[in-house]
């Protein structure tokens, strides 16, 4: 007789001190169980020598230990950072991912959930495209599809969401140009309709409400370098009114307004601040070095892989919502302290 034969899962769960449904999660690399425990209950399973039968297991539950991860527009670095974080975190419980870029069209997003669910996969994390229709997460939900969304929000029910405060990130950024002096601040890049873009826009025009300050000049384009280079052009025109301070809808965007103002022979920091948002890697290395708003792509990922293995594993559980910090990172482009 072999030792998986004899050693059962009750056996190991006597043995470590547990439940037999901690074991069961334990051998399913369940993120549920805490790091001790994990620990405890593999010493005793290479004590008895049991082996785990993971084929037969996945027949039984039903798992394919695969979720589908859909992004709207893979083309930002952000987003690959969030996608390094997502595979970080399921890799560690022994998961994976199929990968999608909806490019900002939700026709195309459907077909790729469609697809997923025709190779049986477990769950969705969704960063919902531009104009998703909000009935698209109660399919899902009636079709017993598990899903976090990912930065954006779509749909009235609560539903399982990780991000972050976008308006109080804005509002951060506000604050600090303020506090240097800038009464006349512009915003660019807010030409998106998706939730993020709503809470940037609300923060950036609460904060100047608050101080006594006129909204404005605001230009709605695409956060693109290409777009950001161009609404310099809105923004100067060689009037005493033009903008000291601008906003960024993101760093992306920042990297065009600063194009821009190098087209010009300006310098952002020494004739005009400037303040991106994301802190993608670049942001640092740029020079100068841009001004930004972290929000933790890396974090933020790891956190919604972690949270669909926790709705996998508990689907009736209430809806969790999980909303990490944004941090104001101080360089030298909004002028705020020496060059780094």
């Amino acid at each position: 007789m072999t030792a998986r034969s004899r050693t059962t899962v009750k056996d190991i769960a006597r043995h470590a001190g547990v439940s037999p449904a901690t074991v069961s999660l334990v051998l399913r690399s369940s993120p549920l169980v805490k790091t001790e425990t994990r620990w405890r209950v593999q010493s005793s399973i290479t004590t008895l020598g049991y082996v785990y039968d993971r084929a037969a297991a996945n027949l039984r539950t039903r798992l394919t230990k695969t979720v589908g991860l859909v992004v709207c527009e893979i083309t930002n670095p952000f987003y690959a950072e969030l996608t390094a974080g997502i595979d970080d975190a399921l890799d560690r419980a022994g998961w994976v991912a199929f990968l999608a870029n909806a490019a900002e069209s939700p026709g195309r997003q459907d077909r790729f959930i469609a697809r997923m669910r025709e190779h049986r996969v477990d769950g969705l994390l969704l960063s919902p495209a531009e104009g998703t229709d909000p009935e698209l997460m109660d399919r899902l939900r009636q079709a017993g599809i598990p899903v976090v969304q990912i930065l954006r929000r779509i749909g009235k029910c609560k539903s399982d969401h990780v991000g972050t405060d976008f308006r109080l990130g804005i509002t951060l950024a506000a604050e600090h140009l303020i506090s240097l002096g800038h009464k006349r601040i512009a915003f660019v890049g807010g030409g998106r309709r998706a939730s993020p873009a709503r809470d940037r826009a609300a923060g950036y025009r609460q904060t100047l409400v608050r101080h006594g300050l006129a909204e404005g000049p605001v230009v709605n384009c695409l956060p693109t370098r290409e777009e950001g280079a161009r609404a310099v052009d809105i923004l100067l025109r060689g009037q005493a009114s033009d903008p000291t301070a601008v906003l960024c809808y993101n760093d992306i965007c920042a990297f065009g307004v600063m194009l821009g103002l190098a087209d010009r022979g300006l310098i952002a920091g020494r004739d005009i601040a400037v303040v991106g948002f994301d802190n993608i890697a670049e942001a640092a290395l740029y020079r100068p070095a841009l001004s930004t708003i972290s929000i933790g792509a890396r974090e933020i990922g790891e956190e919604a892989a972690n949270l669909l293995l926790r709705r996998i594993a508990a689907p009736n559980g209430a809806p969790e919502q999980i909303l990490l910090p944004p941090k104001l990172i101080v360089r030298s482009s909004c002028g705020g302290m020496l060059a780094q």
